[in-house]
């Protein structure tokens, strides 16, 4: 298998967005939920503001900003400090590979004070509070159907939502980072 430096492919960039709560609270994790659309291989699915990297964009980083403040209105370059990253992984969609490599890249908020303003392409935002994705409240499987087969893949129940796949992949990624 090779190393994520060595994929390659189409390149995306994703914003893993965690904001700050009083300290009483654990700080949270930014998703939303993508809005049905046709030809969508994630069309619904429980994911990060993030999207494909275009001309203009220089870096990785800025892919990652460019697509938050389009897709929830947040700029990122204004209102959080860049972490890091997690290492790139390959999109896999109904079990194959989409020539897609992700970054996901690591922000903290300055301020839990922020108002979001999804776009057409956001159904819905949701906070989640950070211990409770690392003590992987709501764990579960859930049934997908490939190729005429059932599999049961891991997933996290978020009230009506589930995070599942590439996601959930880059949130075990993350919490395994946050615990070093």
């Amino acid at each position: 298998m090779s190393r994520a430096d060595d994929l390659v492919g189409e390149r995306a960039a994703v914003a893993l967005i965690m904001a700050p709560r009083n300290q009483s609270e654990d700080a949270e994790l930014l998703f939303i939920k993508r809005a049905e659309r046709v030809g969508d291989p994630w069309s619904g699915h429980v994911a990060f503001p993030g999207g494909r990297h275009e001309p203009g964009d220089a870096t990785m980083l800025d892919t990652a900003v460019r697509e938050t403040r389009e897709e929830v209105g947040l700029d990122l370059s204004a209102r959080a400090t860049t972490i890091g990253r997690l290492e790139d992984l390959p999109a896999i969609a109904k079990g194959r590979s989409t020539g897609l490599v992700i970054t996901p890249i690591i922000f903290a908020l300055d301020s839990d004070d922020v108002a979001l303003r999804p776009n057409e392409e956001v159904a819905t935002t949701l906070w989640v509070p950070i211990g409770q994705l690392a003590r992987f409240e709501g764990a579960g499987t859930m049934t997908y159907r490939h190729e005429g087969k059932d599999l049961e893949l891991p997933c996290l129940r978020l009230g009506e939502h589930v995070l599942w796949g590439l996601t959930y992949r880059m949130v075990t990624l993350l919490l395994e980072a946050l615990a070093r």
